[in-house]
């Protein structure tokens, strides 16, 4: 009896745990923009917001989750705010508001913090929005060099661990962690404002906006770490931003071209994973459920984004568009082999000289064996290799590897997937890679076990 009531405890504890983690998973951001609303001080509110999670650790498994736990985190953080104001300045104006909102709610930070009808407490819908999109801004703001903004952003408003900041940015993880420190550091001393910048301020911010929106839904629609390949979570927040972006800077192409990636990206989302959440290559994808009105809505954006700005008047796409008509050439065709894969050679080599980068480089690689055969692919991977913008990515041998099996040259093609699956972070892609080895390892110079097409790099 002693043994089952443990075991109960126990796993009263493991869903309490489970609760804390989901929740954050999916509204920390929202969390620490509605807590940098309250407090006007971005360093202090992802602070607070911490602490609140560390609370939420210990007491909901102790005690069960509450019934609204976004507000209990929301109440605990606000909480802790106070705390800090106090240590800071006393008993001033800004404390003694934030210490009278919360009496009068009557909050506290154990048990359900929640009575009914307390509207402070609760989000109000139209500020969470604005909430993180003022985030977004500030985490971009140009006190910052490139490289803070984006790690801080994909940090505090994606939600991703340094782990996946670090291989979405092709970094180490210390150098991640070293970046968002540094970037908190100078957000507090230059005293930055918490709000979505005035439309003459946000031309200068929205590029690193933009492009921390592609890298958010980027590890959603490839997750670089974990058992699920993809993460539906941070791809669909993803298009939520890309789609609001549009409505606040609706003559800017690229935010228009952006949206149509994203959301072509996304149409497919249906038929990428089989039953048990295994990657379907594009090959095997049963094209039937691909979301049509996704792919309606991603042509209609591309469209827009031809026809609005510099884009209207020069003809050019952008970084964004570009990778949108390619999307689209997928979207549109019926099959891998009737796929215009000459003009998506094109594309990219457009792409890369606008965006110039080894992932655009390697995905060009791919389109060109797809139009041209592997001979003429390998030496465009071997080029990125000896680059070493890749390196120690699986992205440059999982290609290659690919390759040689098409061209028979399976032990080296065994070797180049064997090192790729060693490299790949993602539990589920890395099984696609092993598979493919094993294949080859047991039908020596048969090269069908390998998918086609070959697979891509991510992030393009």
């Amino acid at each position: 009896m002693a043994r089952a009531a443990r075991d109960e405890l126990s796993a009263d504890a493991g869903a309490g745990r489970r609760a804390v983690e989901a929740v954050w998973r999916i509204e920390s951001a929202r969390i620490v923009g509605a807590l940098a609303r309250y407090t006007g001080d971005f360093a202090l509110a992802e602070d607070v917001a911490s602490e609140a999670l560390a609370e939420a650790l210990e007491a909901w498994p102790r005690d069960g989750a509450p019934r609204d736990p976004v507000s209990w985190l929301l109440a605990v953080g606000r909480r802790r705010a106070i705390d800090a104001f106090r240590r800071r300045a006393g008993r001033d104006e800004r404390y003694a508001a934030l210490g009278r909102d919360l009496t009068e709610g009557g909050a506290h930070a154990g048990g359900d913090p929640l009575p009914p009808g307390d509207p402070d407490l609760l989000f109000d819908p139209d500020h969470i929005e604005d909430d993180r999109l003022a985030l977004l801004f500030v985490a971009c703001h140009p006190v910052l060099s490139r490289e803070a903004r984006l790690a801080l952003t994909l940090r505090v408003v994606g939600g991703l661990t340094s782990e996946q900041v670090a291989a979405s940015l092709l970094v180490s993880v210390p150098t991640v962690q070293a970046r968002i420190t540094r970037a908190k550091k100078t957000l507090a001393a230059a005293g930055v404002p918490f709000a979505v910048p005035p439309a003459a301020e946000r031309a200068e911010r929205l590029g690193s906006v933009l492009q921390v929106v592609y890298l958010i839904f980027t590890e959603g629609s490839s997750a670089s770490t974990g058992d699920s390949w993809l993460r539906l979570d941070l791809a669909h927040e993803a298009v939520r931003l890309a789609r609001r972006l549009v409505h606040l800077v609706p003559d800017e192409p690229e935010a228009w071209g952006l949206l149509a990636l994203l959301e072509l990206t996304a149409a497919r989302f249906p038929a990428r994973t089989g039953p048990d959440g295994e990657p379907v290559l594009l090959a095997d994808q049963d094209r039937s459920r691909w979301d049509r009105s996704a792919i309606r809505r991603g042509r209609a954006a591309l469209a827009r984004a031809g026809a609005t700005g510099d884009g209207a008047a020069s003809g050019r796409r952008g970084p964004y568009g570009l990778q949108a008509a390619i999307a689209e050439q997928h979207a549109v065709a019926p099959s891998v082999d009737a796929t215009d894969w000459a003009r998506i050679v094109e594309l990219y080599e457009a792409l890369a000289r606008v965006a110039p980068s080894p992932v655009v480089d390697l995905n060009h690689a791919v389109a060109v064996c797809m139009a041209a055969g592997p001979g003429a692919a390998l030496p465009l991977v071997d080029a990125v290799a000896a680059g070493g913008g890749l390196a120690g990515t699986y992205l440059v041998p999982s290609v290659r590897g690919e390759l040689l099996a098409r061209l028979g040259r399976t032990a080296e093609a065994r070797t180049e997937l064997e090192t790729a699956a060693r490299l790949c972070g993602n539990a589920r892609e890395r099984a696609v890679l092993e598979r493919k080895a094993a294949a080859l390892g047991s039908v020596p110079g048969d090269a069908s076990a390998v998918g086609a097409p070959v697979s891509g790099a991510r992030g393009a």
